[in-house]
């Protein structure tokens, strides 16, 4: 499990877990689960794209995170985000799809993107997920205030100087970073557990924000290694534990925010 060969696993999958965890609780407050599912997959023709000239994956899905973004923000000025996601999310799976085929490895591309190839992370994608991921924890950290007022009340994050729609954009935009490059680890099909369940389970367990953000990220830490030892130990797919996990880290929220109504009502 600690063999030379998993060290690039381990460390790639702990950046995943705090970029994912970090913009997950932002992804719950504000209501915008629909975009952490569109994004990743929407991402998926990048990757395809890059397969098809022959460069690095990470580079066509950081692309395209970009892409989906602007198309995204742009959309949703003339309607709601669900919409404009969805939108988004048609043409790029569409477009995913065409790439493939032309790529001539059809399936292979298409298990690894979907469903993610950690242990096939070699050096050089190893350091540029860690500058990628010190670059989304930094632009999340400048705007983490004002991002977190403006998901609790628009009026008063524009009262306060804020321009809601620049940090709509901008949260998109370390949104799009952090499907790129978890997309490569657990698939585009399960980066959207992995940033929603445990910010799901969070919620329940504390109201301060920081508290919630805090426990947010030790949650995905705690998931993405238990799914790669159990991974380690059963021979059976990573991804299917991330999803496994996130499921249980909502069912779980739900429980306890249950609970803690019933006892607040009797």
């Amino acid at each position: 499990m600690f063999a030379p060969f998993m060290l690039h696993a381990w460390i790639v999958a702990t950046l995943v877990a705090i970029s994912a965890g970090s913009v997950g609780f932002f992804v719950v407050a504000r209501r915008a689960s629909f975009a952490a599912h569109a994004l990743p997959l929407g991402a998926f023709p990048g990757a395809a794209a890059a397969s098809l000239l022959g460069v690095n994956e990470l580079w066509g899905l950081a692309g395209f995170a970009v892409l989906g973004v602007l198309a995204i923000d742009q959309l949703q000025r003339a309607g709601r985000r669900e919409v404009a996601s969805a939108l988004w999310l048609t043409g790029a799976l569409a477009l995913g799809m065409l790439l493939l085929s032309l790529s001539g490895r059809y399936a292979e591309s298409v298990y690894g993107l979907l469903f993610g190839n950690l242990l096939g992370i070699d050096a050089a994608e190893l350091a540029l997920v860690g500058g990628c991921s010190v670059v989304m924890l930094v632009l999340l950290a400048v705007i983490a205030r004002p991002l977190l007022l403006d998901s609790l009340s628009r009026e008063l994050a524009a009262a306060a100087g804020a321009r809601p729609s620049a940090l709509e954009l901008l949260f998109l935009g370390v949104l799009g970073i952090a499907a790129a490059i978890a997309v490569p680890v657990v698939g585009a099909l399960l980066v959207f557990s992995l940033m929603v369940g445990p910010g799901s389970a969070a919620r329940a367990f504390t109201n301060h924000p920081w508290s919630a953000l805090a426990l947010t990220v030790g949650i995905s830490l705690l998931t993405i290694w238990s799914a790669i030892a159990l991974a380690y130990v059963s021979n059976w797919p990573v991804g299917f534990f991330v999803g496994v996990a996130g499921i249980l880290c909502y069912v779980v929220g739900r429980w306890r925010g249950g609970a803690a109504a019933l006892a607040h009502s009797l």
